[in-house]
């Protein structure tokens, strides 16, 4: 199959921003008497930040009156601590520069808000590759749901069968794959080693790790 575009997720793959986001949740959550183990933070990594309030509402019974303002209160502490200390993950530049040598279209897709993403692509000074940038933050559904990502097929102007998704968390990779994308997925390492990546075209521990050999045998 040709492929004629790349497609990435951005927090937790791109930019090391998942403790970030872990960090902003569990100070939000503690405001009402809720503590998360990391097993149950994994369970939602990928859902945009209002449904991961509902769900985590809705599992401990909180009263979703401040729902909205929860919300809010993540996505801006989020951003403020992934612009004083988020750090590009391993690779970002020679992933950026491999796909643009052989000639990729490329793309970002993100359950973040355009605000974040507009951050995160200036602080990885990574603009001038991308071709395409989609956010879930303002569609009917976020990841699982593909949306996102056909949405930034159709900005490329490329049919989502020629795309190769890069992924991070389940519901991301879900979400590819209902596009009907090729997705390569670089889990947390914690989580790396889960039998639920098998659904995934290809795991790799790095955007290092992917090269010339990888691409000609998805």
């Amino acid at each position: 199959m040709k492929f004629s575009a790349v497609i990435f997720d951005m927090d937790g793959l791109l930019i090391d921003s998942e403790p970030l986001w872990q960090q902003a949740g569990a100070e939000t959550l503690q405001e009402f008497g809720v503590t998360l183990t990391d097993e149950q933070y994994n369970l939602t990594t990928g859902l945009r930040t209002p449904e991961w309030v509902d769900y985590w509402f809705t599992h401990f019974a909180i009263n979703k009156d401040r729902a909205k303002e929860a919300a809010k209160a993540i996505e801006q502490a989020a951003l403020d601590k992934i612009k004083q200390h988020g750090e590009a993950m391993e690779g970002v530049q020679y992933i950026m520069e491999f796909f643009k040598t052989n000639g990729f279209l490329i793309g970002l897709a993100s359950s973040s808000p355009m605000r974040l993403i507009e951050a995160v692509i200036e602080k990885l000074n990574i603009l001038p590759y991308l071709n395409a940038v989609t956010s879930a933050e303002l569609l009917p559904h976020g990841k699982p749901h593909p949306q996102v990502f056909l949405n930034c097929a159709e900005l490329l102007q490329v049919p989502p069968t020629t795309c190769i998704c890069f992924e991070d968390s389940f519901n991301g990779m879900i979400a590819a794959k209902a596009a009907r994308m090729k997705c390569v997925v670089i889990p947390a390492p914690h989580v790396h080693h889960e039998g639920r990546w098998n659904a995934s075209d290809r795991k790799l521990s790095s955007l290092l790790k992917f090269n010339k050999t990888v691409l000609d045998t998805l």
